[in-house]
């Protein structure tokens, strides 16, 4: 009974962090090439995506025509007359003038989408190139090629047409963590319900009822498959078995023991800078090229998905998509590899909560910080608690990780009695000290304990990772 309970904690913490196991070299080498050279400050690519949507939002449909953020990291918004640019200049994004509101983009896609499907074609709005951009695999023959140009030229100039090479196929099958009779996928985020908990991963990596296990023998049972959505979405929620008991819940695994924490979730733009990790290939960035995809795969037609330069393989499925700190979407599917590059979509994760009635779930041991709901974008302003990069030198005290940190992936143990808030509670048990001189020397102490540990943390980490991040 003893060995089992401890097997299902292990699970627990295993799919908790993403279970997203990589060599310590992948990390670096994908931290580097996502911060090095690079002049922006941490959160700046998610203020501005964020000022650009709510242009968007303000300005109507009629007027605009998306946004995305330039190789300058400043949000773009399209616009379609001077006044509505004159409005987006006073509010200190840049405006470009373009012939296709969101209106003709998305009455676009509307026509796409009654035409016959044909397998191993997608479509995404292209906000910066303002058209919507149709793509078709190696699979898709000439004829059918043929075909849907046809309905491409009926709709206008805001359709283009491209070949890719490669196949779209959703990425089952691979390595750890996830393992079923269907094959085998990576945990994406820790969710609850209030009542229960779960991991939310890609839908087409099994159907209600499917049972998952983090070993390939099957003698560790992680949970059951309760709910989701696949072809349509592609999520779902894969329900912990009783007794589980929750460590990191709120941290993503990125390889060599490192994990990132999350602390909310939120739509990307285009052209912003993601991270995937998952359990085939690791931690992988790329940029977001594309918004409210679809992808005909051979299963069947998903809609409202990101599309990305990020490479993915089988295996990768379910994994999390992320940036700052904050949760966007769990992998679906694509072309390519992480050797010669490809097309990754992912299923937004502001979508999938709406849908599943759930939220994020928080760490029970993150200093009683709250779940985040659906569409929270967390905190990324500039203060000490700023959603920062992965790869950015920064723990907390005990060294837990702080927001879109990179810190260990154990590093917030249960009922730990070593913080600052525990040295208060022990303050409080000396009854004969007034109440003015148990906050000062309380407080006191906390700050001491905040700061020791704070540099103790940094000079580790420093330590170990500059070198190999150069």
């Amino acid at each position: 009974m003893r060995h089992a309970r401890r097997n299902v904690q292990r699970i627990a913490r295993f799919a908790a962090i993403g279970g997203l196991a990589c060599g310590g070299l992948m990390v670096s080498q994908a931290m580097a090439s996502g911060t090095s050279g690079d002049a922006r400050t941490p959160g700046a690519e998610t203020r501005a995506a964020r000022t650009g949507q709510e242009l968007v939002a303000d300005l109507g449909t009629a007027r605009t025509a998306g946004s995305w953020i330039d190789d300058r990291g400043r949000p773009v918004v399209a616009v379609t007359d001077e006044k509505a640019a004159a409005d987006v200049r006073d509010a200190g994004a840049v405006a470009k003038v373009v012939r296709h509101t969101m209106r003709d983009l998305r009455s676009a896609t509307e026509t796409l989408k009654d035409a016959p499907k044909v397998a191993g074609t997608s479509w995404a709005m292209d906000y910066a190139a303002n058209q919507v951009v149709v793509r078709a695999d190696s699979t898709v023959s000439a004829a059918e090629w043929a075909r849907l140009t046809e309905v491409a030229e009926g709709i206008g100039a805001s359709v283009r047409m491209e070949r890719t090479k490669g196949t779209f196929t959703p990425r089952l099958n691979g390595a750890d963590p996830l393992f079923a009779g269907s094959g085998r996928c990576s945990a994406g985020f820790n969710v609850t319900d209030g009542q229960n908990n779960f991991i939310l991963t890609a839908g087409h990596c099994g159907p209600v009822g499917t049972t998952w296990f983090s070993d390939q023998q099957g003698n560790e049972q992680v949970g059951d498959t309760v709910s989701g959505s696949f072809p349509g979405g592609d999520f779902s929620l894969v329900r912990y078995g009783p007794g589980t008991t929750l460590r990191g819940a709120d941290v993503v695994a990125v390889g060599g023991g490192q994990g990132v924490r999350i602390t909310g979730a939120t739509d990307p733009a285009v052209g912003q800078r993601v991270f995937r990790s998952g359990s085939t290939t690791g931690l992988r960035s790329g940029q977001v090229t594309g918004l409210d995809a679809t992808v005909n795969y051979p299963q069947g037609t998903v809609t409202g998905l990101i599309e990305t330069t990020v490479c993915a393989e089988p295996g990768d499925s379910g994994g999390p998509m992320f940036a700052d700190g904050l949760a966007l979407g769990v992998t679906s599917g694509g072309s390519g590899d992480c050797t010669n590059g490809g097309t990754t979509f992912f299923q937004p994760v502001t979508r999938a909560l709406d849908s599943l009635g759930v939220k994020l779930a928080s760490d029970p041991g993150s200093a009683g910080r709250a779940a985040p709901s659906s569409g929270a974008t967390g905190d990324t302003g500039d203060g000490a608690d700023a959603a920062v990069p992965p790869g950015t030198s920064s723990t907390a005290p005990g060294g837990a990780v702080l927001p879109g940190a990179m810190g260990p992936v154990d590093s917030v143990p249960e009922g730990r009695t070593d913080s600052a808030a525990s040295a208060l509670e022990r303050l409080g048990q000396y009854r004969n000290l007034g109440p003015g001189l148990f906050v000062i020397a309380g407080s006191l102490l906390a700050l001491v304990a905040l700061r020791i540990r704070s540099e103790r943390g940094r000079r580790h980490y420093r330590s170990t990772y500059s070198q190999s991040w150069g």
